[in-house]
């Protein structure tokens, strides 16, 4: 999977959840549709917000709409990244009806879904805006839709961390316990990245001030903090800079809405946080069927 990474290897991602989702919704046929729906009967549909948020997927809307019928009609009204308010227009579909139905519940599913993460997103970007600290998602995504759960977080202001156990080498506990310790494992990666010739980047958790400073005389790209208090993560953060200008420093662990601002104001350069994408609620949208 190494050698797929690349704009190439999202993209076929997102074009496989699409035909999955349809596949999953449709299988042999929308039977209702059949029964009930003209094939020749056009008509329009119109997507509205049902609550405030930020919009997510409406570009994969337009996708998902395109699969089931290239020559269907779409007229945004908002677009990703936006603002919306309970009630406004998102978008316009216009054509064949039997193609609307039959997309309907994906393309819900995916908006409301990129639009929570979006919004969620957006809250704790907004929340850290006065500092340097960037806000990163995790792998902590729903199987199948890492693509879409990590674009929402780019339309909601965040940062992507590693898409997934190819594209950066990340030391956690159970590394770094198996492999005897944190200069070992460290040292281990930086020979393994140097042998495959790979540039990525190496990132190590620590759980301590000690740990810490192993870490440091090994001088990795980042250093994750995890569950580091307020107090430890400030003279982390001053040790750390005393040491090198060029480690990057992450917080994380029970970090949520209550403490991210503490939690930036220490001075760290990220902080990832699981809830973006793990629990996310989705923002609430509506679509209806307007006749021809």
């Amino acid at each position: 999977m190494i050698n797929k990474a690349g704009n190439d290897f999202y993209e076929e991602c997102r074009a496989k959840a699409i035909m999955l989702a349809l596949e999953e919704d449709c299988c042999t046929g929308d039977i209702t549709t059949l029964a009930t729906i003209d094939p020749a009967q056009g008509g329009s549909a119109v997507i509205k917000a049902k609550d405030d948020g930020i919009l997510g997927g409406a570009d994969v809307a337009c996708r998902i709409f395109a699969a089931c019928d290239p020559g269907l009609s779409i007229v945004l009204h908002h677009r990703d990244g936006e603002a919306v308010r309970c009630g406004e227009m998102i978008l316009e579909v216009t054509g064949k009806l039997a193609p609307l139905l039959i997309g309907e519940r994906t393309v819900l599913n995916f908006m409301q879904r990129m639009s929570g993460i979006a919004t969620r997103t957006r809250a704790y970007v907004d929340k850290v805006s006065h500092t340097g600290t960037k806000i990163l998602d995790t792998r902590k995504t729903a199987p199948g839709l890492r693509y879409f759960d990590k674009e929402a977080v780019r339309i909601g202001g965040g940062q992507n961390h590693r898409f997934g156990l190819f594209d950066m080498i990340l030391i956690k506990d159970n590394h770094i316990d198996a492999s005897g310790g944190i200069a070992q494992a460290i040292q281990a990666a930086q020979r393994y990245r140097a042998e495959q010739q790979l540039s990525v980047k190496i990132e190590t958790e620590v759980r301590s001030m000690d740990e810490l400073r192993e870490a440091l005389a090994c001088l990795p790209d980042i250093i994750l903090l995890d569950n580091f208090t307020p107090e430890l993560l400030r003279e982390a953060v001053s040790y750390a800079r005393s040491r090198s200008s060029t480690v990057l420093l992450e917080s994380s662990g029970n970090i949520d809405m209550h403490n991210v601002q503490q939690v930036a104001e220490t001075g760290v350069d990220f902080i990832s946080i699981g809830e973006l994408t793990h629990s996310v609620k989705a923002l609430d949208l509506s679509m209806t069927i307007v006749l021809a």
